[in-house]
């Protein structure tokens, strides 16, 4: 590295893998003294013409200085980057600082010249547009504000990477050159590219581990049983469309094929292209098996060895080792300890899991970290009868064990665009980036349901993930991940329910319901589970337990076509008797009825007829076609579905989803008609405000003068006063009252009637403990009372009393701001108070906040109904109210050095508002890692 006294300390924490327009990945890292070799091979591979675009005159070869002025940086004024797989360059970018006159310079110049050299074989893979986005961020950091590029006009493609890259910019033509100036503070455009970049990257880096053009199962063993010999049958038998290949270094020489399959002892012998490598070897010859298939060319590896970081602290060190070393390749990861994946599209029939029954072809969705909990949905799914029954498919399939590399994020990106998935059903135990996560779930939801349980809700995450810790306790996420629009279930009985009922129905257009069926009893217990859900029944129509296929028929038809109803859910007992209705015949009335007005969702709570949930389930979209090849071990259709004709169940029928009581059909109908409500809002999301009276840049001043005091600090009252004034939030002031004579001048000083607080900590915000006294209305009254709190708790210095003006009597209610490291800033409400604090009664929203998540949040608790007039009392001043919840936001947004706000108690009377008592906490802002350049998480 470079130790010359001229040069700061290498930036290590420049290095990052980034993933390239075509799936594949790159490490990118700062240009050393150590890589004049491989800069000089890496500028022999590049073509005439890119080196003519580059220096503007022919230039075949580097000369010894250009070899020193490339590799020699001080890190500071001089910066180099490179793009490397397989430890040799492909692209590299530098920038220069210069003066005003264009000259080299040093700080306070914050402008630089920047240049780029792409490999010929690498241009077209977005390598230049990551570069930039890296270098721009180094140069920012080291104070540099604006870049500079001279271009000659045929170098379309490089002005096409500034240009594009969202930056606000300068162009002009002289003396032959295109000449380009860009600001590097990003812009809403510039993140909107950079995202929409990610976004294409990470999904085409999971199609292509999908989707691979051939296979390889590295560790099939030469005896029957084991991993790798159950994947390869299971990849085998579930026809697969592409080459499949079984690897095996203790095969024979001689040997050729293995279980019908060709063979080889070594990925490097395998005559062709390999897109995809199932690694099933112990983890100790793991590391020779990715050197092997990254020398081969291998793109990605599905990993489903153990004794990884699930093992321990040895374990966890071999996973980073795994990762840098697959990513030195540039090939991603799913695993390692992964189950695997399926992919059901004809096109590629791909099984490369260790589930032995393919799941039929359909268009859900389905994530696992955990295996065990994957096995338990795809045979769930797949089920018929003891549970949500029926033929359900399945789009694609990914449990990616510890998810070192390939996340849900990545997944995610990936299905947001999948035609052939329309609703996603995701089981996470860890969230390794909430904001992340909340940003893809927020645009994923807006175009398809995405339905989430979270498991180890109360405990750690598992070993084998390294997640970054979040202070936010479970239901704070889970509240804000339901503001982005996720389906947030406790159960993955709840996620089948749930998953089902909006893969098969349309989404409901509000809470309305009737019920109708064949019995009374079971009518009610659906009406009651509505109203505990918060839906609005009807009362339930009785068919009676003589009721007909046609009685079925036309009293479903009439609920459909009442503009008042919403939704249907229709029970069903068995009947006994020569008129009973049959499975079938019920089943065909049904789905008759439900063609006839496909705007609207029909559910059927059905007991003990699983002949009648497979009727309903039936349909020719989710039978193998006859052409199609048997599928092993797959269980075959019920013959209540196979004796139906296609007629009676077309390929575009909405499946009527049947669940086996009363409480489990409605409450997917309840998570249906909430996320219907959020598509709805997110139509229209509201706007964050502005105000006039805020005086940004006074915070700003205000703020840095506090903190160059020390790295982190909690402010005095009156330091507090002035900041919060700054956007217009006024606290009354509490004057300290150390004696009784105290207590009586700070009384005359604002007036009477006045409060008498003890604001030690046991006894802050604790009016049940009796340390409060109110409407003292002249001084024998506040002396009395002074001397009663010192008898109950003590000496003043043990209570800290302070005397505060009175204020309109109202609601309290608690307003509180917290940057998040992981999740980011969030806002808190809740009413003041033990009890709201025992139940856990608040609401969260991410920030910044709009006015209809202002309003929303308000709304949101379920102690709400004391702010709009309770049992008679005087409405509170709600609009006040969430103005003040919009201030606090635009100030922790505005200023993310203000790391913590509390406003307590806020009383909000039936006219405006007062600000009883605040605190601020200021800190060096945390890292923002969704404002940086796009980057894979460290390892």
């Amino acid at each position: 590295m470079q130790t010359s006294p001229d040069r700061h300390e290498y930036p290590a924490h420049w290095e990052a893998d980034v993933v390239l327009r075509d799936g594949g990945t790159a490490r990118i890292r700062p240009i050393t003294v150590d890589d004049a070799d491989r800069l000089v091979s890496f500028y022999e591979q590049v073509s005439d013409e890119s080196k003519y675009y580059r220096f503007f005159a022919p230039y075949p070869r580097l000369s010894a200085k250009d070899v020193h002025r490339f590799t020699h940086h001080d890190f500071v004024d001089r910066v180099g980057l490179a793009a490397t797989v397989g430890g040799e360059f492909i692209a590299t970018v530098r920038y220069d600082r210069i003066g005003a006159d264009g000259t080299p310079a040093s700080a306070p110049a914050d402008e630089a010249e920047v240049a780029f050299l792409v490999q010929d074989a690498h241009q077209g893979r977005g390598v230049a547009s990551a570069l930039l986005e890296h270098i721009g961020a180094v140069a920012r950091e080291r104070g540099i504000r604006r870049f500079a590029a001279e271009v000659l006009p045929a170098n379309t493609k490089m002005i096409k990477v500034f240009t594009d890259a969202g930056y606000t910019q300068k162009r002009s033509f002289e003396d032959g050159v295109v000449r380009l100036e860009f600001d590097l503070e990003p812009t809403d455009r510039s993140l909107a590219v950079q995202y929409a970049r990610e976004h294409r990257a990470e999904a085409r880096s999971v199609q292509r581990l999908l989707a691979p053009g051939s296979v390889a199962v590295i560790g099939t063993g030469r005896t029957p049983g084991g991993v790798g010999r159950s994947v390869l049958g299971n990849i085998r038998d579930a026809g697969y469309t592409g080459r499949l290949y079984a690897v095996n270094k203790a095969l024979p020489e001689d040997q050729k094929e293995l279980d019908g399959v060709p063979a080889h002892r070594s990925v490097r012998d395998i005559d062709g292209p390999v897109d995809l490598a199932v690694v099933a070897v112990p983890a100790e010859h793991v590391p020779e098996v990715v050197t092997e298939c990254g020398e081969h060319g291998v793109q990605g590896l599905v990993v489903v060895s153990a004794g990884y970081a699930e093992s321990g602290l040895e374990g966890r060190e071999r996973q980073r080792a795994l990762v840098r070393h697959a990513r030195t390749y540039g090939m991603r990861i799913i695993g390692p300890n992964a189950f695997g994946i399926i992919n059901t599209s004809p096109r590629v029939r791909l099984n490369a899991s260790l589930a032995p029954e393919v799941p039929r072809p359909g268009r859900i969705g389905l994530f696992a970290q955990s295996g065990a909990i994957g096995i338990a949905l795809l045979s769930r799914l797949h089920r018929r009868g003891g549970g949500v029954t029926g033929v359900t498919g399945v789009s694609t399939f990914v449990s990616s064990g510890n998810r070192a590399d390939v996340s849900g994020n990545d997944v995610l990106q990936y299905w947001y665009e999948d035609p052939d998935t329309d609703v996603v059903l995701m089981y996470l135990e860890s969230i390794g980036n909430p904001r992340k996560f909340t940003r893809l779930a927020r645009r994923t939801a807006a175009a398809k349901p995405l339905v989430v349980v979270q498991g180890a809700r109360h405990a750690a995450a598992p070993q084998g993930h390294a997640v970054r810790a979040t202070r936010l306790p479970h239901a704070t996420v889970s509240a804000l991940l339901r503001q982005a629009g996720v389906i947030r279930v406790d159960t993955i009985t709840e996620l089948v329910d749930t998953g089902l009922l909006l893969d098969r129905q349309p989404l409901p257009a509000g809470p309305r319901v009737a019920i109708l069926g064949n019995s009374e009893s079971l009518g009610l217990l659906t009406y009651d589970a509505c109203l505990a859900e918060g839906l609005r029944p009807h009362p339930p129509q009785d068919l009676t337990t003589a009721a007909s296929a046609a009685d079925f028929h036309a009293a479903l038809s009439r609920a459909l076509a009442d503009d008042r109803c919403d939704a249907v859910v229709v029970t069903a007992i068995p009947a006994v008797g020569e008129g009973s209705v049959g499975d079938a015949a019920l089943a065909q009335a049904l789905r008759s009825a439900s063609a006839a007005a496909p705007a609207k969702p029909v559910l059927v709570v059905h007991v003990e007829l699983g002949g009648l949930a497979e009727a309903l389930s039936a349909a020719a979209s989710t039978a193998p076609a006859a052409s199609d090849k048997p599928q092993q071990n797959a269980p075959s259709a019920a013959p209540a579905a196979e004796e139906l004709p296609a007629a009676e169940a077309p390929e575009d029928a909405h499946l009527i989803p049947a669940y086996p009581a009363a409480e489990r059909a409605v409450r997917a109908l309840g998570q249906a008609v909430t996320y219907a409500q959020w598509r709805r809002d997110a139509a229209d999301p509201g706007k964050v405000p502005e105000y006039d009276d805020i005086r940004e840049k006074g915070a700003a001043a205000l703020i840095g003068g506090l903190l160059a005091r020390g790295q982190g600090l909690t402010l005095g009252t009156d330091e507090t006063c002035d900041l919060l004034g700054h956007y217009g939030v006024q606290v009354h002031r509490a004057l300290p009252a150390p004696t009784p004579d105290a207590a009586v001048e700070a009384a005359r000083t604002l007036g009477y009637p006045v409060a008498l607080k003890a604001t030690a900590p046991h006894l802050r915000h604790r009016a049940d403990l009796g340390g409060v006294r109110l409407d003292l209305a002249d001084e024998d009254q506040l002396r009395r009372s002074y001397a009663e709190l010192t008898d109950l708790f003590g000496t003043p210095e043990e209570l800290r009393p302070v005397v505060q003006r009175m204020a309109p009597r109202g609601v309290d209610v608690v307003v509180r701001a917290v940057i998040d490291p992981a999740a980011g800033a969030v806002l808190s409400f809740g009413l003041a108070g033990a009890a709201s604090q025992l139940l856990g009664d608040t609401a969260h929203r991410l920030i910044p906040v709009t006015d209809r998540e202002a309003t929303s949040l308000v709304r949101s608790i379920r102690t709400a109904p004391l702010l709009f007039g309770w049992r008679g009392s005087a409405p509170a001043d709600t609009r006040a109210l969430e103005e003040l919840l919009l201030r606090v936001s635009r100030l922790v947004d505005d200023h993310p050095e203000v790391v913590a706000v509390t406003l307590e108690p806020v009383v909000v009377a039936s006219h405006g508002l007062s600000v009883l008592g605040a605190s601020v906490r200021l800190a060096p802002p945390p890292v923002r890692d969704d404002l940086g350049p796009r980057t894979l998480p460290a390892y």
